[in-house]
């Protein structure tokens, strides 16, 4: 009867995370999946570049902007339930963007499709580390959960093309139906949550969450802005005014009873460290699928379908290494130094993306950068969110998976901006033929530099994590503290 039980318990723990993580997969999916689609949206409703560019921002920009709002509503509500109100209004928002007829329509479903997947992330993360308690199991559930969300920009970018030539460019948005049906109606396999009280409720920072998420919104927004001339000079006057609504946000957070972001959890190094470099993981990896998508089309003339199939290799490698590689590596070398390798190899993917001739061999020139990235994506994915998560108490768990996840958002914002600038401004001061390879190199070059500071600042901050648990030792936690303390 035990081993059945035993069995039971087994099974379900894996239906709870397929759950999570084919929700994670469609989450960053999103991210990517419309850049290949972005024409036919244009010609069908008929937008330009800056309303095509706010479609995409929409959701980029509430996703980063939510987050802080999402994991501490995760803690005080209860991850279960957030969970299962961020997926609702993500479906929800899926099929609006589906059906939009007006472009209106369109850029507000894509910014709710933002607000849920805000929600969804950090409950996410406190629900795996509620339901996988030994250190053996969590790390292959957070193996897992990080591969699928640093194969889902992959993905995405892949699967874009096909769907809108086959299907129509709505059906990149209704992808999302039958995952999110499914999941809703499986949360019942998750974990349940405490009894919800009214006093809990109203824990939440109102003021906190209204100047935080504004301030995150402008910020990002005039981070966007930066890229392009004629909204320059107006973005650095709003990059000012949100800064300085984030210093108010931070006041307010000092002196509330019950911080909506608590400035106590920056103290612990494993969170204030992680940010850090998940602020650096962002700005390394996410321009670099948006650099090897314009070298593939620009200067090799893939087509649009070609070019997203040829970073697929990027999301099997990633899968294959989180399934067998990241949980062996975690047991055997912590997180830390999981993260340290990770970041290291993207830089070592980024260094052979910078090598990139003007006529390439997929094989010898794209391939082996493609799969040093698919190894490294995931080993940092997971070592830069477990030191976080699970350093800091079960009721802290959701904001500071909040606070590491927004660090990436706000990194991959002013990576993608800045690092295509440095390319754009390369390319101009270049007299060589081939000037816009060149500053596409240069780009590459600086990912390079991000990753590896990433790396560095890694050993130099988390490094003291404390070794996880053995899994052979019998006793449970709470007896192991004891015993610490009567020595």
């Amino acid at each position: 009867m035990l081993m059945s039980n035993r069995g039971v318990l087994a099974a379900k723990d894996r239906l709870v995370l397929l759950l999570i993580t084919a929700v994670e997969l469609v989450v960053f999916l999103d991210t990517t999946v419309l850049n290949v689609a972005l024409p036919s949206i244009g010609a069908d409703l008929g937008l330009d570049e800056s309303g095509l560019g706010w479609v995409t921002n929409a959701y980029l920009l509430a996703f980063g902007g939510f987050m802080l709002l999402g994991g501490r509503a995760a803690d005080l509500l209860g991850p279960r339930r957030v969970f299962t109100g961020g997926l609702t209004v993500f479906t929800m928002a899926s099929v609006l963007a589906g059906f939009a007829s007006t472009p209106t329509v369109l850029v507000a479903a894509r910014a709710l499709q933002g607000l849920g997947a805000a929600v969804i992330i950090p409950a996410q993360l406190a629900l795996l580390t509620t339901t996988f308690t030994t250190p053996a199991a969590r790390n292959r559930a957070f193996g897992m959960w990080s591969a699928m969300g640093a194969a889902g920009a992959a993905i995405g970018t892949a699967v874009g093309g096909p769907l809108t030539d086959l299907f129509g460019w709505p059906s990149i948005f209704l992808i999302n139906l039958p995952v999110g049906v499914l999941a809703l109606a499986s949360v019942r396999l998750l974990p349940a949550d405490p009894a919800l009280s009214v006093r809990a409720a109203r824990r939440l920072d109102v003021p906190g969450a209204i100047t935080g998420t504004a301030a995150l919104l402008l910020i990002g927004y005039a981070i966007g802005a930066l890229g392009d001339e004629a909204t320059r000079d107006t973005a650095w006057a709003e990059l000012g005014f949100g800064l300085a609504l984030l210093a108010v946000f931070v006041l307010l957070e000092a002196r509330s009873a019950h911080p909506l972001m608590p400035l106590r959890l920056f103290s612990i190094r494993q969170v204030s460290g992680s940010a850090a470099v998940n602020a650096l993981v962002g700005a390394a990896h996410v321009p670099a699928f948006a650099l090897l998508a314009l070298y593939l089309q620009n200067t090799q003339h893939y087509s649009p379908t070609a070019s997203g199939l040829a970073v697929l290799p990027v999301a099997v490698v990633n899968i294959v290494v989180s399934r067998t590689l990241i949980p062996y590596a975690l047991d055997r070398l912590g997180a830390w130094r999981v993260l340290a390798i990770g970041l290291g190899l993207q830089a070592l993917a980024m260094a052979w993306f910078a090598r990139l001739p003007g006529d390439a061999d997929y094989l010898i020139d794209v391939l082996p950068g493609a799969v040093l990235l698919g190894v490294g994506l995931p080993a940092a994915f997971v070592g830069v969110t477990v030191p976080a998560v699970t350093s800091v108490d079960k009721s802290d768990a959701g904001i500071a998976a909040g606070i590491v996840n927004t660090a990436q958002r706000v990194g991959s914002g002013i990576g993608v901006t800045a690092v295509l600038l440095l390319a754009d401004m390369v390319s101009r001061r270049s007299t060589a033929a081939d000037a816009y390879r060149i500053g596409l190199n240069f780009a590459f070059a600086t990912t390079t530099a991000l990753a590896a500071l990433g790396a560095v600042l890694t050993i130099a901050l988390l490094r003291t994590t404390p070794p996880q648990p053995s899994t052979r030792d019998p006793k449970p936690q709470s007896r192991r503290m004891i015993d610490r303390r009567t020595r």
